[in-house]
């Protein structure tokens, strides 16, 4: 099946996984910490325009409740707070150099050919065309997975957890056309509590050892076992 015989619904909802999988990329490769926050902050605007238009073609009203909820959460709320604990801490100026740059992107690239592989069985038995974002789903939670990997400041860590949530929430969307409601206010209040907690967790952790780099924290705890 061609992309001209989709109809409006489905092109839409394919464009938006290609843009949600691309902010993934864009991620991946970001080493100033404050833009991959707002990339992050873009990523849920994606996703609430996702949910809005699942609930405007299926008329859901809870729907709607999600997609608001998304904005405000995962579009502005959180990136702010994330952005004013990294500024708060001081890491606003500093680069979260990546090393290999290359072969992390290549990476990230291997990953969404992988998804698409894995995915191939369920599209295959399904006339849904919007599965094939289950497959950018996957990618979009792997490449958060391939984000903390690769990252040394745990706020970058934060920022690929919640990566990997973005994925999940659009597979739930996309595939099934949301979650029941209490689901929903039960995620987004876990979501927005973690950020808060994270934040708190930064500023104790930044106050004792006056730095927030992974290895750094790695060779401390190496150094108190011996």
């Amino acid at each position: 099946m061609s992309i001209t015989d989709l109809d409006y619904y489905q092109q839409a909802v394919l464009l938006l996984a290609g843009l949600i999988g691309l902010t993934s990329f864009l991620m991946l490769g970001q080493s100033r910490l404050v833009r991959l926050v707002w990339i992050f902050g873009l990523q849920g605007l994606l996703l609430a325009a996702t949910t809005a238009l699942v609930a405007a073609v299926l008329d859901s009203p809870h729907l709607y409740i999600s997609a608001l909820l998304t904005f405000c959460l995962k579009g502005i709320v959180i990136p702010n707070l994330l952005n004013r604990q990294i500024v708060r801490l001081g890491l606003h100026r500093e680069m979260d150099t990546i090393e290999h740059p290359a072969r992390i992107m290549m990476g990230g690239a291997a990953l969404m050919v992988f998804s698409y592989y894995v995915s191939l069985p369920v599209i295959a038995q399904s006339q849904l065309v919007t599965l094939n974002a289950v497959a950018v789903s996957l990618a979009v939670v792997l490449l958060g997975m391939l984000l903390m990997i690769t990252r040394r400041q745990a706020m970058a860590h934060v920022v690929g957890f919640m990566s990997i949530e973005n994925g999940l929430f659009f597979a739930a969307v996309v595939s099934t056309y949301g979650m029941p409601m209490v689901v929903e206010l039960g995620i987004a209040f876990d979501v927005l509590v973690a950020a808060v907690i994270f934040g708190v967790f930064f500023l104790h952790i930044r106050s004792s050892i006056d730095s927030l780099d992974v290895d750094r924290l790695s060779r401390l705890s190496e150094a108190e076992e011996k």
